[in-house]
């Protein structure tokens, strides 16, 4: 019971999850109508499909019709081997076979949905085969939270490719969108679409902080870019009210993930606590306060104790564990606002962070705006 998974023995009793039927029945269906790809062409990707020479011929079929020109048997006959067979059948009887066979172009869309949740069941499959082979072989310096974070990075990565609803929107439903931003403007506090920062004229300029955003804030050192990320971040989280309903934006304010990663939490905390109680934090350091202000700290820091104001202290992380870390917050306790102080102190977590430092940050920039 305690050995390995021989996935050997496991793969004669169970197959990956496939469809050759369906694939046949897509692939003959856009032979026939060049029009049944447009229908699956956004989402459905040559990695997608089971059967390496249906891989083939989909990729062939992809680069004939972007290229501007028309995939028939015929045409995609030519970019195969003369003597080269499929199913035991010659490449053209193939092609000829499959178009024959075809349906019409109505379900082509239903047909590469089907195939596409078919092959996200595959890639599941291997990420937990992969979990449980790096537990068994894991090396010392290798932590089960490194390992959780990057299947949590690799399952979400999954999650959001080739999501049905990033493609066009009609105006209308544009222009409820943007009635209902309106609304909630209307309705929130300080009469803002987006979170407010608690600074007047910033909100007044930007309309609150807004979903999506990604915003980078600059300055040379010393020059307190940590203290005013801090003090919007805090302001946010001291005024939040919960939503009146679930899954609609907080009444006021928001949760606030804070990734301090120069920084200590106490640092942090000790920052916030001398803004809010008036103290100088280098006296609240030193332990030179007098009776009275620490009372006042003390009642301070009761006030605050209910803030959702949450802090990673973890240093040198990578984009990726961010983002890991960044998603079980939202998970648990809700997220509005993330900050992360700051960006220089990330690093990459692909393969352009080896080659330069300008690609490791544009990698880690990305990787914040798709967060966002």
């Amino acid at each position: 019971m305690n050995k390995p998974l021989d996935h050997d023995t496991l793969s004669l009793v169970r197959t990956a999850p496939q469809n050759q039927e369906l694939e046949q029945h897509l692939l003959g269906a856009i032979l026939q109508n060049n029009e049944a790809f447009y229908r699956v062409s956004d989402f459905l990707k040559v990695e997608h499909f089971f059967i390496e020479p249906h891989r083939r011929i989909y990729d062939t079929i992809t680069k004939l019709i972007r290229a501007g020109k028309v995939a028939t048997p015929l045409t995609v006959k030519t970019f195969f081997a003369a003597d080269e067979t499929m199913a035991d059948l010659s490449v053209t009887e193939y092609l000829t076979r499959l178009a024959a066979n075809a349906t019409t172009i109505i379900n082509a869309e239903d047909y590469g949905r089907t195939l596409f949740d078919l092959s996200l069941r595959r890639q599941l499959i291997s990420i937990g085969e992969d979990m449980v082979n790096e537990a068994y072989d894991a090396p010392p310096e290798a932590t089960p939270r490194n390992q959780i974070e990057a299947v949590e990075k690799r399952l979400y990565e999954l999650a959001e490719t080739g999501r049905f609803d990033q493609g066009f929107v009609t105006f209308a439903d544009a222009l409820a969108a943007a009635v209902d931003m309106a609304a909630a403007a209307h309705d929130r506090a300080g009469g803002l679409s987006g979170i407010a920062t608690g600074l007047s004229d910033l909100d007044r300029v930007m309309g609150g902080l807004q979903r999506s955003d990604l915003i980078v804030l600059a300055g040379r050192p010393a020059m307190g870019k940590t203290s005013l990320a801090t003090n919007i971040g805090f302001a946010i989280a001291r005024h939040f009210k919960p939503a009146t309903s679930p899954g609609a934006k907080p009444a006021d304010g928001g949760v606030v993930g804070f990734f301090s990663l120069e920084m200590s939490s106490e640092q942090l905390a000790t920052r916030i606590l001398a803004e809010q109680s008036g103290i100088s934090s280098s006296h609240i350091r030193r332990g030179s306060i007098t009776e009275e202000q620490f009372h006042d700290l003390v009642e301070a820091a009761r006030q605050m104790q209910t803030v959702p104001f949450y802090i990673d202290q973890t240093g040198g992380i990578t984009i990726g564990q961010l983002a890991a870390r960044a998603r079980r917050l939202k998970r648990q306790k809700g997220l509005d606002v993330l900050i992360v102080d700051y960006l220089q102190l990330l690093t990459g977590s692909g393969k352009r962070s080896s080659d330069s430092r300008v690609n490791e940050i544009t990698e880690i920039t990305t990787g914040l705006k798709a967060l966002a």
